[in-house]
């Protein structure tokens, strides 16, 4: 296999939307088909793939995902590596993720632990969702993978590299994406009662958004819903037929979210009457929470607490969503944050993790992970 650093820059030279990582599968297979095949059981599925490496003294299965999928962004990070696909960028570190994967892959097929240990390289983790399909189809037809545990992590640009955050129970929002197509009448600005103007329905409707959360939901349980783009119209002397909403909405607990949807489906349907038109709501990506389970990451925490490299912190929950959730819903596990040391965040043109935290993050999961199975 090769080097991280080389595997790192590889990767990052071909990021690829959900569900279109064919470049990506094929480089991740390269990488698993190059180490000893003795003790692994390699399965594909869509453009994920599932290894599974066969313990000493096995008494149950651990889980390691990672995310695989690139983002809709142009690079700008100016760096020798950069994106060779127009428009496609690595901007949220799934590149870090997968090299981590794979360098725990080849030292645990090096030095197999006690259980059996299962990566998993999932697609469309930013869009459209792919942890939950996948933890379907593992269910029902290769349950033999099912991990008995799972953890995974992810990069955060705000702290430095040895830095490790988490926290037992909630740790990321609940999250849904939010379109909402607004369809009326176009026609000439000199006649607007020949029209029916959905810019000012689209208008109209953002605002009465805002006071969802504002005077519906209850103020002890956090949510966000943000209108990040509206688009309606063509020139300035025409009545805009169509209008576009797009957002998001955030909650820390399912049911807010479940009411926030249930009151935007209620005002949708009131601009209908008011302004004569039809609207359509597409949720998009809707992710589940991600919940640590208490046990694990306490003693997740005590262990980081106690490596002599690592700089161990308690966090706070975020706003940020990851569909990880969906496995940490059916089975025990955690996500915890790794510090990369970058002056732009997640999602950002310029983001540029240090790749220092390869050579410290590989090991140290590894370390940990031996701690587990030898109890």
């Amino acid at each position: 296999m090769k080097t991280l650093l080389d595997i790192r820059r590889d990767l990052h030279r071909i990021p690829e939307l959900g569900f279109k990582e064919v470049k990506t599968q094929a480089y991740l297979l390269e990488q698993i088909h190059s180490l000893p095949q003795d003790r692994l059981t390699i399965v594909t599925w869509k453009t994920g793939i599932v290894v599974k490496v066969e313990g000493l003294q096995p008494t149950q299965t651990i889980g390691w995902r990672t995310d695989i999928d690139g983002l809709p962004i142009t690079e700008a990070t100016d760096v020798a590596f950069s994106s060779e696909h127009m428009g496609r960028m690595h901007a949220c570190g799934h590149d870090m993720h997968m090299t981590v994967a794979l360098g725990l892959l080849q030292k645990i097929v090096e030095s197999p632990l006690n259980d059996h240990m299962v990566f998993l390289f999932q697609p469309a983790e930013e869009s459209p969702g792919g942890a939950l399909p996948m933890l379907h189809w593992l269910k029902e037809e290769q349950p033999e993978l099912m991990p008995d545990k799972i953890f995974a992590y992810h990069v955060a640009p705000e702290y430095s590299v040895g830095t490790i955050a988490t926290r037992p129970g909630l740790l990321f929002a609940n999250t849904s994406e939010l379109y909402m197509d607004l369809l009326g009448k176009e026609g000439h600005a000199a006649y607007p009662h020949q029209a029916k103007d959905m810019s000012i329905a689209a208008a109209t409707l953002l605002l009465q958004l805002q006071s969802i959360v504002s005077r519906v939901v209850n103020p002890m349980k956090p949510a966000v819903l943000t209108i990040g783009k509206f688009s309606s119209g063509t020139v300035q002397n025409i009545i805009s037929g169509h209008a576009r909403l797009e957002g998001t909405i955030r909650t820390m607990d399912a049911s807010t979210m479940t009411l926030i949807k249930e009151k935007i489906e209620a005002f949708c349907h009131a601009t209908e009457i008011a302004f004569d038109c039809d609207v359509k709501i597409d949720y998009g990506s809707s992710y589940y929470q991600v919940y640590n389970n208490e046990d694990i990451a306490n003693d997740f925490l005590a262990f980081a607490e106690q490596h002599e490299a690592t700089n161990a912190i308690h966090c706070e929950a975020a706003m940020t969503g990851e569909d990880f959730g969906y496995f940490l819903k059916d089975i025990p596990g955690m996500l915890f944050w790794a510090g990369v040391d970058s002056p732009f965040g997640l999602h950002h043109a310029k983001m540029n993790p240090s790749e220092k935290v390869l050579d410290y993050l590989v090991p140290f999961v590894d370390k940990y992970f031996r701690t587990l199975t030898s109890k």
